[in-house]
This record gives C-alpha cells, structure tokens and sequence, in this order.
C-alpha cells in the first residue's frame, strides 16, 4: 500500500514539479486547492485533520511576497498562519517536510557556501527572512519536522518574467538581450534534483532539524545567461547594468551530502537545455510584451 502524502501548495511552481516527478507515482498524492483547504484558516484546517491523516506533510505552499505578487500584504501573517495550522495538527502525520529558503541566513546579507550551524547569526528584517527564521525555530521543538532550506530554484511553471534563468530562456527564444542587474552567485537547484531529497526525507528519519538543499557547485548569473545562449545557439547580448559582483546567495551541501552520499545533481547546460526546450514547445504561452521590461 502507497504511503499517503499531503502537498500543500500543489498548484504552485514547486508544487506541480512535485505532482509530474516520480514521487506522484510512488506515493499516493493528496494536493487540495486553497479553496478546498485555506491554510490560513485555523478551523478549516482542524476540521481537515479531524477525518484525515499522513505519512508526511510536504508543505510547499506560501504566500509570495516578491515584485510580481498580486498581493504582497500580510505575508508575515499569513505564511506563519499556515504553518502553525499544520504544526499544530502533527499527531495526524508522521513527518513534515517544510520547504524552507536560504532566506532563513537572512536575506539582506552576504550569504556565501553558509551552513547550517550559521542559522541564527543574523535575523532578517524583512518579512520573508524573518519568516523563515521563525518557522525554523518553531522547527527546532517538533519533534517529526525537517526544514529544507532552498536558495535559489529553477525549473518549468517558475514565473518567467520574474525568475532570472526562465526569464533569460524566454528572452533568448525571442531574440532578446538578456538582462540582469548585477552579477551574483546562486546556489541554484534544478526542480527534478529535489525530487530525491524529498523521497529521503519521506522514507528516512533525518539526522538534523535542517538541511540546505544545493546542489555541489555555485553558479553566477553571468554563467547561466552564457549557458541560455550556448544551448539557444544564439548570439545575442547580455546587459549588465552594474559592475562587480551583487550580494551571494548559496550554501555548503556538506551535511545533506554526508547523509545522501549517492545524490546527484544535474549539470547546469543539460537543466538549462531541458527548460529551454519547455519553453520552445510552450512558446504560444508567453508574452513578447512582457518581456521588453525588467521588473
């Protein structure tokens, strides 16, 4: 019998990479809608759990707070919300699965190959770093909960207009200069390559409270937008509006690596080359508009 699963956010970009991986053919899936479970609603969700219950929690689902979001209000409220309804409820599962961010470090600072041990050093000031480092800590006292921590992620159904790698897929596709501030270091995770992680962390009783889930190698954006034209086949030109390297963003895998030696990750030109073959057959989906104008 299938180990059953709830997916929250399983309309989101993470979410659906989730619902088409292997995972959903393991596992059996259970990924309501916000308007068949609102997270945020403290009844709502102790009415769910009162006739359901997991072998695991992957909770994915977040209210974005970043320049394309509909609405970027109450974020600090509601993200927390959500969670502490499901923390409240983990008699009902055997684990939960929090997708949490590189954010946790604090955002706003200059974040390069940190670990976990440096959690807590800084606490954001904006909402979404102190979000994640209040989530974490709430992790810290549950006992059938691990944080994931996901610096940067790329992949299919990631908002193109806004996520640099899509984004310099989609300008490539229309014969565009790919654009980018500044230059900076990522560590960028390939959607398929959390797959492995999560089907761990299903099956397995993690060691720690925390993992950051990177791949082995940094990538700068200059790199990727060199890797879009190479795949593109392509010469067009890449727009730099600032010299000199922006804030990092990437983290030490050590850890997560000495608990799943055999992971690996895929190569950036090959991931590059899958996305940018999903946006050559979704082409008719995008907006050239959109494109001429960075937010």
């Amino acid at each position: 019998m299938k180990k059953q699963l709830l997916l929250t956010g399983g309309n989101g970009f993470i979410g659906k990479n989730i619902r088409e991986s292997f995972l959903a053919q393991k596992y059996d899936i259970i990924a309501p809608r916000s308007s068949e479970l609102n997270l945020a609603d403290t009844a709502a969700v102790d009415n769910y759990f009162k006739t359901h219950q997991f072998d695991a929690v992957i909770h994915a689902a977040v209210k974005p707070g970043h320049r394309n979001a509909k609405d970027p209000t109450n974020l600090l409220y509601t993200n927390l919300r959500m969670f502490e309804n499901l923390a409240r409820h983990t008699d009902r599962f055997g684990r939960l699965i929090n997708l949490g961010s590189g954010a946790v470090y604090d955002s706003a600072a200059d974040n390069r190959l940190v670990t976990e041990d440096q959690i807590g050093l800084r606490m954001g000031k904006d909402d979404h770093s102190f979000c994640k480092y209040v989530v974490h800590k709430q992790i810290e006292n549950i006992k059938n909960a691990v944080d994931l921590n996901i610096f940067g992620i790329f992949g299919k159904y990631e908002d193109w207009e806004i996520r640099f790698i899509s984004n310099a897929c989609c300008k490539a596709l229309f014969d565009l200069p790919i654009t980018l501030r500044q230059n900076r270091r990522f560590s960028y995770l390939y959607a398929p390559d959390l797959m492995p992680v999560l089907d761990y962390f299903i099956e397995h009783e993690p060691k720690f409270k925390c993992y950051n889930v990177v791949p082995d190698e940094e990538t700068e954006l200059l790199q990727a937008a060199q890797t879009v034209l190479d795949v593109s086949g392509k010469k067009l030109p890449i727009q730099v509006a600032h010299e000199g390297y922006g804030l990092n963003y990437s983290g030490s895998n050590a850890r997560l690596r000495k608990d799943i030696p055999s992971l690996c990750f895929t190569p950036l030109k090959q991931a590059i080359a899958g996305l940018f073959s999903f946006y050559c057959e979704n082409k008719k989906l995008l907006n050239y508009n959109l494109l001429l104008r960075d937010k």
